[in-house]
């Protein structure tokens, strides 16, 4: 029996470093697990869509796939926006079997990536309880994704750095300028960024100037097709191919 495809579902964007990125991620996947056939779909504004790699699988005749959304956390389109999209190409391909996987955060495996994308722009292991950190989505109206980004920073805290604020380019405060100004109000004098966020685009070129126009001593990059994002994907994949059973009492 084959494995069910993976069908990775990215956002999409205008801006050709997002999808650029996505495909490089998707192709780690590939190598760190070459017999599983890895697809990638977009909500919006590249190609292919989702609804049009579903229907070119069901075609070739696959009958499991498996749709992972390529978001940290569970806001509208894991709520909302994949879960419709996949309902539709179920009614519509019936004997196709869609599972949608969990969201990939939070994980250790992100804060993993994360710390590397810091410690790549130049923060040194030893700087971390001298340094203040900003951790910056890019920010939603759903109050259990913001809530999800509270509670990594919080953790983060507890893993040696001087203080750690979380920071939102959008839909939510504090910007990233603001915590990272706040930062420097309660004295310290290394404030470093990381962007939690996956792909460049319009959310992350915002971070990045509130950054540096806030004097931030150090950028990191965004998370990108990191060899941990790549691990946490195939694990998110793993975990929606085991039958999930109900527990039973003796």
């Amino acid at each position: 029996m084959s494995s069910p495809v993976l069908l990775v579902i990215a956002h999409g964007s205008r801006d050709p470093r997002h999808a650029a990125t996505v495909h490089a991620l998707t192709a780690r996947v590939r190598a760190l697990r070459p017999g599983l056939r890895v697809e990638t779909g977009f909500l919006d504004f590249n190609a292919p869509s989702v609804p049009r790699v579903l229907e070119r699988l069901a075609a070739e005749g696959t009958d499991d796939v498996v749709a992972l959304p390529l978001l940290l956390t569970r806001a509208f389109h894991a709520k909302a926006d994949i879960p419709a999209v996949l309902r539709e190409a179920q009614a519509r391909l019936g004997r196709l079997r869609i599972r949608q996987a969990d969201v990939l955060g939070p994980s250790p495996l992100l804060n993993a990536a994360l710390e590397r994308r810091l410690h790549e722009a130049g923060l040194r292991p030893g700087d971390r309880s001298s340094t203040g950190l900003v951790l910056a989505s890019a920010g939603s109206t759903d109050p259990e994704a913001i809530a999800v980004i509270a509670e990594i920073a919080r953790e983060l805290r507890h893993t040696g750095w001087c203080a750690v604020r979380p920071a939102f380019a959008s839909a939510s405060l504090p910007r990233t300028e603001d915590a990272v100004r706040a930062l420097r109000a309660e004295g310290l004098r290394r404030v470093a960024v990381a962007p939690y966020v996956i792909a460049p685009g319009r959310l992350p070129d915002r971070i990045a100037a509130g950054a540096r126009e806030a004097g931030a001593d150090v950028l990191a990059d965004v998370l990108g097709p990191s060899r941990e994002l790549a691990r946490l994907l195939l694990r998110r994949y793993d975990e929606a191919c085991v039958p999930r059973v109900a527990a039973l009492t003796a």
